[in-house]
């Protein structure tokens, strides 16, 4: 079951649910104007959202702004249509080829089948739109190449675009005045692949990238919310064991031994599973 939280004074956020793969939507709300933060993976998603908050005295969005074209983030845009949409350029390019893709079971089957599709997230689809599949790919109205700034009064979004190996169009939103990074999908693998991977250089460009702002509130799309402390450390391992990869030539056994031995104890699932998707991407 979904909860609805709030941030300081004007960031809301709606948790995930891991079994239809929804993920985090936030809502920045200003004097003016109030920007949504994905528009989720069903326009069912995108509703309940608006709805619990309209309940807490939040208005509904101005605008809404696409992190990146995976289907989660994008398919609750059509229940959007009245709203300005933003996206970078890329977002809105990758969103284009998925128009012409039908989505009952046999077809995401075939797709899986085919590897255009992950097994994970057709089970997903399924499971969400289990009772329809009226499913329309709703392009954005605006977008944008690196990076713009928008004012909502007395607050100001950062929309960044700053790739990584998750997608290679995700943008993050900068919350300035609360210091909130609303981080999505960018920190992740790529999942859209044979192997499950990170690239070294791809990740070390990244997280230079991110470190950039000033934030003491990090949000992934698919987890809780994390401080300062902690992407700092999840910056460290993926920043460490990147370097490992590289110098130990994307041999498994070397890597571990090598951040066993940085670490100065045994390691944690995570971390053995983040060095197999380095490994996977070498």
């Amino acid at each position: 079951m979904h909860s609805i939280n709030k941030i300081g004074d004007c960031f809301w956020y709606m948790t995930p649910i891991a079994e239809t793969d929804r993920p985090i939507l936030g809502m920045v709300v200003g004097q003016n104007k109030t920007l949504m933060i994905d528009a989720g993976n069903s326009e069912e998603h995108a509703h309940y959202f608006q709805e619990e908050l309209l309940k807490m005295g939040v208005p509904n969005p101005d605008m809404v702004v696409l992190t990146h074209w995976h289907w989660d983030h994008i398919f609750g845009l059509s229940a959007l249509r009245h709203i300005v949409s933003i996206a970078s350029k890329k977002t809105k390019t990758a969103m284009e080829k998925l128009i012409p893709f039908s989505w009952s079971d046999e077809a995401l089957d075939a797709r899986v089948k085919e590897g255009i599709e992950i097994e994970f997230c057709a089970r997903a689809i399924k499971e969400e739109f289990k009772d329809h599949r009226d499913i329309q790919i709703v392009l954005p109205n605006v977008t944008f190449d690196k990076r713009v700034e928008i004012d909502l009064g007395g607050v100001t979004c950062i929309l960044q675009h700053v790739g990584g190996d998750h997608a290679a169009d995700s943008v993050v939103v900068y919350i300035k005045e609360e210091k909130i990074l609303f981080l999505a999908d960018c920190i992740y693998p790529n999942l859209y692949a044979e192997k499950v991977h990170y690239t070294v250089k791809e990740t070390l460009r990244l997280l230079a990238e991110l470190e950039q702002f000033d934030a003491d509130t990090y949000i992934p799309s698919h987890q809780q919310p994390i401080t300062k402390e902690a992407f700092n450390q999840e910056v460290a391992m993926l920043r460490t064991i990147a370097t490992y990869t590289d110098s130990c030539d994307g041999d498994s056994q070397k890597i571990m031994q090598a951040y066993k031995k940085h670490v100065k104890r045994e390691l944690t699932e995570d971390e053995i599973e983040t060095i197999s998707d380095f490994v996977n991407g070498y």
